[in-house]
């Protein structure tokens, strides 16, 4: 099989490149422009099976948000999978600049929705990789168990609007090209090399400098923000089953195993670490106005189909803050 990935040296991208490697025989076509997100190719390059096997990779450095030129076609060639993780995903810069969010997350998949077209006789599958987010926040009373994947969408920020964007047009393509379209609604991410702006690395950072982090919470600056954590290799997991078993056509949720609270999380890290935490919690909706206090999407749909993640959050977790710990380069 011939398996065509989007924003495959990417944080999450590169995470299924390893699951491919390591768990199939599918060759691996590669599109990404190696923004500042993908730190080069310097997470290929640090995946311990790449060199032994990067024969079946294939990378091309192009931005999917314009036309493939015929000739690129031709060189990529047949394609039976397209997975289309690439996306510009921080929420900070879709509120600070949305335009590159438009231009990347909605024109970007309209472009891979032509290509698709392109591959429709033979295309098995095209899995378009989306966010909790969509959803807006999920109020703890109204929805204690988080949105079901076909709920209605309430985008908070240019990033959310933007990935909710992208799943109208893949629905569209569906319905009018008869393109077999899987969306997922991913949760928040963490992992091994992972960029340092983001929650864990970022955590890790502030307790080894002994500086003081801004905990999000809401606007009584009592209650902590909270979200489903699920490590990349379990999501990869789940991609890879639904490449198999989702059905054109539908969503489904790819939730973490547990929520905790972004002090909690905070605290948990302090613990592995064996270092103390110094945080205050802050009303982040004065500063950063477009986020939520708490996401949750209900797991149940995937679960109900008979898949389950092979390493729980917490063990997932610990691997990764001793993993950063040994390879600190990545941290900076």
């Amino acid at each position: 099989m011939r398996l065509l990935l989007t924003g495959g040296c990417g944080f999450m991208g590169h995470h299924f490149v390893e699951f491919l490697l390591k768990n199939t025989d599918h060759e691996i076509v590669i599109i990404d422009k190696l923004t500042y997100a993908s730190l080069g190719l310097s997470r290929l390059y640090d995946i311990e099976c790449y060199p032994a096997m990067q024969g079946r990779v294939k990378l091309f450095t192009h931005d999917f948000a314009t036309p493939f030129p015929d000739e690129m076609v031709k060189e990529i060639g047949p394609i039976d999978y397209i997975v289309h993780m690439g996306a510009e995903t921080h929420v900070d810069n879709s509120i600070t600049d949305p335009y590159p969010f438009v231009i990347s997350n909605v024109v970007g998949t309209f472009q891979m929705l032509e290509f698709a077209r392109i591959h429709k006789e033979t295309l098995k599958k095209f899995i378009y990789f989306s966010t909790d987010e969509v959803f807006g926040p999920a109020d703890i009373e109204e929805k204690p168990l988080g949105f079901k994947e076909w709920d209605r969408y309430k985008s908070s920020n240019p990033y959310a609007a933007t990935k909710a964007g992208g799943e109208e047009l893949c629905i569209a393509y569906e319905n009018t090209y008869k393109l077999p379209i899987v969306i997922t609604h991913t949760m928040n991410l963490f992992g091994e090399r992972q960029h340092f702006e983001k929650y864990v690395p970022k955590v890790i950072n502030y307790i080894i400098e002994g500086k003081e982090l801004q905990v999000h919470s809401d606007p009584t600056c009592t209650t902590p923000g909270s979200r489903f954590w699920i490590h990349c290799r379990n999501a990869s997991k789940a991609i890879d089953f639904l490449l198999v078993e989702g059905v054109p056509g539908d969503k489904y949720n790819v939730v973490g195993d547990k929520e905790i609270n972004n002090l909690d999380m905070a605290l948990f890290i302090s613990s592995v670490l064996d270092k103390p935490l110094k945080y205050k919690l802050v009303n982040f909706h004065e500063s950063r106005p477009g986020h939520d206090t708490r996401y949750a999407l209900d797991g149940s749909k995937l679960k109900n189909m008979g898949f389950s993640y092979p390493v729980s959050f917490t063990d997932s977790l610990i691997k990764t803050i001793k993993w950063t710990i040994d390879n600190s380069e990545w941290l900076c």
